[in-house]
């Protein structure tokens, strides 16, 4: 589990295909500090540790990917030298300073449109239409693995206001129109549709 609030920003340093798509992240966690087989979620996608060490461009984690996972996410998108969102998992005790985060991206969404709105930023986002009735006006998503409050919900799309403190301790400063990011919905919005499902039936 996790809470969405990212702990720092990896660089992808080489991507590879051994069956899995393997990714190798640099990151500013001590290498010693990260357990083989531990969970971290990058750009919100929960995905096991595989490896670790330290090179003379840092310290860095690997992790395998399937297939299943790229075609469900954005990760299909990932490049050598891209930056990603990463959170370590939750220990007890922790503060929950977001809200719980699983790490099972439910799809893809798209920035529509950007906006400058004094020193914040304001993006449009796009979700798949069987996500759409998730979303609501003040209630929380992950994208990319940040943890947001939503301000405005139309249709399929809806409004997040980015602070310069969110652009800045994440990859959100660098979103450009037309990026697809990976959309997991609050839980307790999944839950109360399911209830509603059952309850209807």
């Amino acid at each position: 589990m996790f809470t969405g609030i990212i702990t720092d920003i990896g660089t992808i340093r080489a991507l590879s295909m051994k069956g899995d798509l393997t990714a190798r992240i640099g990151c500013r966690y001590a290498p010693d500090s990260i357990d083989i087989g531990a969970s971290i979620a990058c750009n919100g996608v929960c995905l096991t540790v595989t490896d670790r060490g330290t090179d003379g461009e840092g310290g860095w984690f690997a992790v395998s990917i399937s297939a299943e996972t790229v075609s469900k996410t954005n990760i299909g998108d990932w490049a050598e030298g891209g930056r990603i969102n990463l959170e370590r998992a939750l220990k007890v005790g922790d503060e929950l300073g977001g809200h719980i985060v699983s790490g099972h991206v439910d799809g893809v969404a798209e920035i529509v449109a950007m906006a400058e709105e004094g020193d914040s930023t304001r993006m449009t986002f796009r979700a798949p239409d069987a996500l759409a009735k998730f979303i609501a006006p003040k209630g929380s998503v992950a994208l990319n693995g940040t943890s947001l409050t939503v301000n405005e919900v139309e249709g399929a799309t809806f409004g997040i206001n980015f602070i310069p403190h969110t652009k800045e301790a994440t990859t959100w400063g660098l979103a450009r129109v037309g990026d697809k990011v990976n959309l997991e919905i609050d839980t307790l919005a999944r839950y109360v549709a399911r209830l509603q499902e059952y309850d209807a039936a």
